[in-house]
């Protein structure tokens, strides 16, 4: 392989000077800002601020509502990421199988992506709308009260069923490639060792589908934390006292709707804690037992 010569050393700087600009702005500086900001508690309108060392911390750490907020963001990631994770391979693994309008079928289940989280959140409360809900009318002719909106659990399972809805695409397009590049001949010998074909499925084709399992479990344990902020913003309705909210939306209205900055930068510091230890316990003990050859 040949390989490129620059005519001066700066050369690889400057291609790289912008994705590190971009880096260096929009993370390692509010990041630093952040940290800096949860020693203090700052004036809403700038006037000032006073060191409180790790009061803002502990303050979060040993309040009953952060800590029943917390509780239910585990919860929460933990439902999201296992039903989005097998909804998305049981449709790959049945698309895969699609010989006559399989286009079609991949198409219907892909565009869902394309939709926004507000959007998917705003279309979920259609759904789940008291009156024209087809959700709550089902639920209704179960014998069930749905009160999305009104009521704890009946929120918690809304925000839920749309988070799922809204990235089992996301799972799907990557099990979808993963089985379609497992060769033939490991099928059919596949198909000649063992009979029964969830067994076939577990013991041969799910390990080489392991490395996209980890990259997806990685991904959907962020999108349950962060990205499901704009789908819980629609659908709370401005009553987060009512209703369950995670901790990314927590700091949210500590910051900009209870202007405690101070607060709100701990909460985020903690949570970008809470990331970076559950990354490494993914990379240290999950992907040993990954193999990538």
């Amino acid at each position: 392989m040949k390989r490129v010569q620059f005519s001066a050393s700066y050369v690889p700087y400057l291609f790289l000077a912008p994705q590190l600009a971009v880096i260096f702005v929009f993370f390692y500086w509010p990041s630093v800002q952040a940290i800096q900001s949860s020693f203090y508690i700052e004036d809403p309108f700038g006037f000032g601020a006073s060191f409180v060392g790790f009061a803002n911390y502990t303050d979060a750490i040993f309040s009953p509502e952060y800590v029943s907020i917390a509780k239910f963001t585990v919860v929460f990631t933990i439902l999201v990421t296992f039903f989005s994770l097998a909804l998305g391979l049981l449709l790959a693994v049945k698309a895969d199988a699609v010989i006559r309008g399989s286009s079609t079928y991949k198409t219907l289940l892909i565009s869902v992506y394309a939709i926004a989280p507000p959007v998917a959140g705003l279309i979920g409360m259609m759904f789940f709308d008291q009156h024209i809900g087809p959700f709550v009318k089902m639920a209704a002719f179960l014998g069930w009260d749905m009160k999305v909106g009104l009521n704890y659990s009946d929120t918690a399972f809304a925000m839920i069923v749309v988070a799922v809805w809204k990235q089992i695409p996301y799972n799907f397009i990557f099990f979808l490639s993963g089985l379609q590049s497992v060769p033939v001949s490991v099928r059919e010998a596949a198909a000649i060792d063992c009979r029964s074909g969830f067994r076939r499925f577990w013991t041969v084709i799910m390990p080489l589908l392991a490395p996209t399992a980890f990259f997806l479990l990685i991904i959907n344990i962020t999108y349950s934390l962060f990205d499901t902020f704009g789908v819980i913003d629609v659908m709370v309705k401005d009553k987060a006292a009512n209703n369950p909210i995670t901790l990314v939306y927590k700091v949210f209205l500590d910051g900009f709707r209870g202007n405690d900055i101070g607060g709100s930068s701990a909460q985020s510091v903690i949570l970008m804690l809470v990331v970076f230890v559950l990354t490494i316990i993914q990379f240290r003990f999950i992907e040993k037992r990954i193999h990538y050859n």
